[in-house]
């Protein structure tokens, strides 16, 4: 079997092979999108809203090929996964709060003006699906989340949306940041400061002090689901679990949904007695939140359960071959 790289020939070819399959069509661009669950979750919508719409792969690291395609007149928008979501940015004409001060763009809308002209604006709906997770899936989020310190395992572009969602939504004080690498927490806590969101972060280094500290309420992690084998990997899971065994539990939202989103860290969650919610749900949450900018549409005009359906069907198939 031939392992040769996609050329952009290739990429271009699948998108523009498919676009006739559609009345409008959307791109997701990345790499490695085979397994994404992107695609199924929109076209669930756009059937239950009767429209003959459809989201198409581009696997590539072309930005070129990518700004050309979004110019075709059908094209209404587009998910960004890695490795785009800064590199796009500079490319767009205008960006909401949320994609400026996160400094990463997920999603891509159009907006037509009067004159013809149509601007590519950029958002992020994943701050949206970390904080729909929390409200649609905890019973009284006040009384569990706010007011209490939030907790986010990580120091990349995930750990960034989540400190903007606690910070900004849910109602959390202080912020713990655990990380194996502390230039990366540096990184995170430089950005957040300079746009305003990223006060009271603290970067909890040691068992001891964590010890010290009051139980979170909130935990988001943003790391992959490998079982910690270097010294840094495995002080920073060491903290981790000091934080998960204090009296006072919360919830859990486990960002990593591939190749499962049953992890080990969620399944040491549970075993502390922390609520887990899976990250499938920040997938679908900012999935919809993604149509209600493609389609003009209201949430309550889609079907919410039918996705949450499908995708649990197909995280048990995944689930299944592992």
């Amino acid at each position: 079997m031939s392992t040769a790289p996609v050329t952009e020939r290739d990429a271009l070819t699948s998108v523009t092979s498919r676009i006739q399959d559609f009345d409008r069509h959307g791109i997701l661009f990345g790499l490695k999108l085979s397994a994404s669950l992107s695609p199924m979750l929109h076209d669930i919508i756009y059937q239950h809203l009767g429209l003959r719409w459809g989201q198409i792969r581009l696997d590539s690291t072309d930005m070129d090929l990518f700004l050309s395609l979004i110019k075709h007149p059908k094209f209404y928008g587009a998910s960004v996964t890695m490795p785009h979501k800064v590199a796009v940015i500079q490319h767009l004409d205008e960006l909401t709060d949320e994609c400026r001060d996160v400094g990463a763009c997920n999603t891509i809308f159009v907006r037509d003006l009067p004159d013809g002209r149509r601007l590519f604006c950029g958002t992020n709906t994943d701050v949206v699906g970390i904080r729909e997770a929390f409200l649609q899936n905890v019973a009284d989020p006040a009384a569990v989340l706010s007011g209490r310190p939030g907790l986010v395992i990580g120091g990349g572009g995930a750990a960034r949306s989540a400190v903007y969602a606690l910070r900004r939504w849910l109602g959390v004080t202080t912020i713990y940041v655990v990380n194996r690498e502390k230039a990366e927490v540096d990184a995170l806590v430089a950005q957040c400061r300079s746009r305003g969101y990223g006060d009271d972060l603290v970067h909890v280094e040691t068992v001891e002090q964590a010890e010290a500290l009051e139980s979170p309420g909130a935990i988001v992690a943003c790391v992959p689901d490998f079982p910690p084998k270097t010294e840094a990997e495995i002080l920073a899971r060491r903290v981790t679990m000091t934080l998960l065994k204090k009296e006072r539990k919360g919830v859990m939202l486990e960002m990593c949904y591939n190749p499962s989103p049953f992890t080990e860290l969620g399944a040491l969650a549970e075993s502390e007695g922390w609520q887990v919610i899976l990250g499938t749900e920040a997938l679908i949450w900012q999935g919809i939140e993604q149509d209600k900018y493609w389609t003009g549409r209201d949430v309550s005009e889609f079907p919410v359960e039918a996705v949450q359906e499908a995708i649990a069907r197909k995280v048990e198939q995944k689930s299944a071959r592992l």
